[in-house]
C-alpha cells in the first residue's frame, strides 16, 4: 500500500510539472511542444493506471478505475457501427499506438469482433510489456486474437501493412499535422487495395487535446473519405475518420 501511494506521489508530481509547461505554452495549438509535452502526460497516466490494473488478481474487473474508460467503451461501440457500414466483418486489424491500455483493441475483440485478429503495434517496448500483461488476464480466446509488436509507423512495410483488412491510428500518432499527414500517406502507399482506414481526429475545443486530421490529407494519401464522426457530446473525446484505400496510379 505505502508503494503504491509513493507511486501516486510521483505521478502526481509529473502530471504537475507537465501542467506548468502547458500553461506556459505560447499557443494552445496542437504541435510542437505542446504535443510532446501531452503526449507524455498521456503517457504517464496510462502507464500507471495499466501498473495498478494488473495488480489485481482479476485486472479485467477493474478496468472501470481508468478514469476514460467510458470513452473507450463508448468510442470503440461507435466505430465499429460505422465500420459495419462501410466493410465487411474484418479477419485481421491492425492498431498504431496501441499504447500500455490497449483498450481499443480489447473492447473490440470482446464486444464486437469476436472472430478478428489483432496486431497492436507501439514505438515504445515498454507500453507493449505493460500491454501483454494486461491482455494476459482475458478470457483464451481474446488472448490468442491479440499481438503486440514494437514498431514505428513509418517502419511498418507493405508486406506487413498489405494483411490487414483495417487498420486504427491512434490520435496521438504523429501529433503535429505534417506528421500526421505523413503517416497517412505512408499507410497509403502500402495497405492493401480496398482495405478501411479509420483515423482519430478532433474537432473544436477538443483540438488543443489532440491534433486534427485533414480530409484532403486522407485523400491525398491514397484514400476515399467514406464517412466522418463529431461527437455532440460528452460520450467520446475524438472524432474520427473512415476512409478506403484506392489504388495510386504507378504504384503498383
Amino acid at each position: 500500500m505505502e508503494d503504491q501511494k509513493l507511486e501516486v506521489a510521483r505521478l502526481v508530481e509529473k502530471i504537475s510539472r507537465l501542467h506548468a509547461a502547458i500553461s506556459k505554452l505560447p499557443s494552445l495549438n496542437a504541435g510542437g511542444a505542446h504535443s510532446a509535452l501531452l503526449r507524455r502526460r498521456g503517457t504517464h497516466l496510462e502507464a500507471h493506471y495499466s501498473d495498478i490494473l494488473t495488480a489485481f488478481d482479476n485486472p479485467l474487473d477493474h478496468l472501470d478505475r481508468f478514469p476514460y474508460y467510458e470513452n473507450y467503451v463508448n468510442l470503440s461501440k461507435l466505430e465499429h457501427g460505422f465500420l459495419a457500414r462501410h466493410a465487411a466483418a474484418p479477419g485481421r486489424v491492425a492498431f498504431i499506438g496501441s499504447g500500455p491500455l490497449p483498450f481499443s483493441s480489447l473492447f473490440l475483440a470482446t464486444n464486437h469482433l469476436r472472430g478478428t485478429r489483432f496486431d497492436n503495434y507501439d514505438r515504445c517496448g515498454a507500453s507493449n510489456d505493460r500491454a501483454r500483461r494486461l491482455v494476459a488476464a482475458a478470457e483464451e480466446d481474446v488472448r490468442a486474437r491479440m499481438a503486440f509488436h514494437t514498431a514505428d509507423v513509418a517502419d511498418l512495410t507493405a508486406e506487413e501493412l498489405g494483411a490487414y483488412d483495417v487498420l486504427l491510428l491512434a490520435a496521438l500518432v504523429g501529433m503535429a499535422s505534417e506528421e500526421k499527414a505523413e503517416a497517412i500517406a505512408h499507410l497509403g502507399k502500402r495497405m492493401a487495395d480496398g482495405a478501411a482506414l479509420v483515423v482519430r481526429s478532433a474537432h473544436g475545443a477538443r483540438a488543443f487535446l489532440y491534433p486534427v486530421v485533414e480530409l484532403d490529407d486522407i485523400r491525398r494519401g491514397g484514400f476515399e473519405v467514406l464517412a466522418v464522426y463529431y461527437p455532440t457530446g460528452d460520450e467520446v473525446f475524438n472524432s474520427f475518420i473512415v476512409a478506403r484505400k484506392v489504388e495510386i496510379s504507378g504504384t503498383k
